[in-house]
């Protein structure tokens, strides 16, 4: 186990024996909600406490057990012994960077996915819908819940914008890698000499922020506008100002819905949007003054962060941040995405 892993659990660990220490005496010198507080920390610091006992415990039998190993008559079975309690160890080790890994911003089963197009024109705007296929592909293969928030196309067919709302089981931590820039090389159907041309568009995950944690906005704070909706949906949706943009003034942060026939669930959907954004915002900001293995998956969410490219000519797709290269691109573009993210995943455990 790296010393780095070993400080955080022994730290947590720490923090258990405090929190034993402080709710012992019950009510004593703590009201009922200091008391409801502590008592949920200490039941979330349990399990890593038990596991960290057991992982103590078999580190000692390891060194009592190859003292024996010299014993011309014990030999084999000290050396059988000594296998056993090796693979009790990786798994507890694995189980406790498990308890370092996702952190919190990430371990909700809801988030709005928004991929827009970049540099690259129409081509960008086409690589755009083709991502979200792509995401739409792999939710469906994980029995994951995907709806359409808002859309802007562009005349070729493409996206300028998607927001995606995108529900089911471990959805954030899944998906967490994949804000940043998406850089795609391709001859496009638009160019008549078969030059390779490249393009790229920006993802961003937000996770979506629940109704306990909901962001306090200022109504002075929010300029909103409505509109008609430019989109398919019938003669009601596109003769009446049913489309709402909600912009955050402090931020500058700018949301849009016209995905509902009324105004009033168009205004409700771009609100948990922008609470979203503002939510993540704040979530780059730790990233950047977090560790370096953070910064580098997790990204800045700088429009310059270059999270992979995907190159049709060879099949080939590359995540930059940990140096993986596939030539399984069509595979990918299918659904499995599971093939990037979870070397990530790994990456990021193997880090923490």
């Amino acid at each position: 186990m790296k010393d780095s892993i070993f400080k955080k659990l022994k730290n947590l660990i720490q923090r258990y024996k405090e929190l034993e220490l402080l709710l012992k005496d019950g009510y004593t010198n703590l009201n009922k909600h200091n008391f409801s507080q502590l008592s949920k920390e200490k039941s979330k610091l349990s399990n890593i406490n038990k596991a960290f006992v057991s992982w103590n415990k078999i580190n000692n039998d390891i060194k009592n057990t190859e003292l024996l190993l010299h014993d011309i008559t014990l030999g084999n079975l000290v050396k059988d012994e000594l296998n056993i309690l090796f693979a009790k160890k990786k798994i507890l080790e694995t189980r406790l960077k498990s308890f370092l890994f996702p952190c919190n911003s990430y371990n909700q089963n809801c988030c709005f996915l928004e991929i827009r197009a970049a540099t690259g024109g129409d081509e960008a705007a086409i690589f755009s819908k083709d991502l979200c296929k792509m995401y739409i592909r792999y939710a469906e293969l994980n029995i994951w819940s995907v709806n359409i928030i808002n859309i802007h196309e562009n005349e070729k067919g493409g996206y300028k914008e998607i927001i995606l709302k995108i529900k089911g089981n471990d959805v954030c931590r899944k998906l967490a890698f994949e804000s940043g820039g998406h850089r795609v090389q391709r001859v496009p159907k638009t160019e008549s000499q078969g030059r390779i041309h490249t393009s790229t568009c920006t993802v961003a995950i937000m996770p979506n922020v629940p109704k306990s944690k909901k962001i306090s906005l200022n109504i002075t704070d929010l300029k909103i506008d409505t509109f008609r909706s430019s989109g398919a949906g019938g003669q009601h949706v596109n003769t009446t100002d049913s489309a709402v943009r909600i912009t955050h003034l402090p931020s500058g942060q700018v949301v849009e819905c016209q995905d509902e026939r009324s105004q009033h669930k168009n205004k409700e959907k771009a609100l948990a949007v922008l609470c979203a954004k503002i939510h993540t915002a704040n979530i780059i900001k730790k990233n950047k003054e977090n560790s370096l293995i953070r910064r580098n998956l997790l990204g800045t969410g700088e429009r310059s962060d270059r999270n992979r490219t995907y190159n049709f000519p060879q099949n080939r797709i590359t995540d930059h941040r940990i140096n993986l290269t596939l030539y399984r691109l069509d595979e990918v573009f299918a659904g499995k995405l599971d093939l990037l993210i979870n070397p990530l995943l790994q990456e990021y455990k193997n880090n923490s």
